[in-house]
């Protein structure tokens, strides 16, 4: 998902998503260590969705 995307997305949205991409790695994470991953690099996509997410909800704080 693009920073764009997510700029229009309203706080509630934003939090939803973020829990989401946790979630989804946590699951992740548990599949790399009992068997092997699909997709290894979506683990780097979640973290960086998180990351994108956190960062947007800052900004948003500093600004009110």
């Amino acid at each position: 998902m693009k920073a764009s995307e997510l700029r229009e997305m309203s706080d509630e949205q934003l939090e939803l998503t973020a829990v989401e991409a946790a979630d989804n790695m946590f699951r992740l994470r548990l599949q790399s260590q009992t068997e092997r991953v699909d997709v290894p690099s979506q683990m780097k996509l979640n973290r960086r969705l998180i990351a994108r997410v956190r960062t947007l909800q800052t900004q948003r704080l500093k600004k009110a």
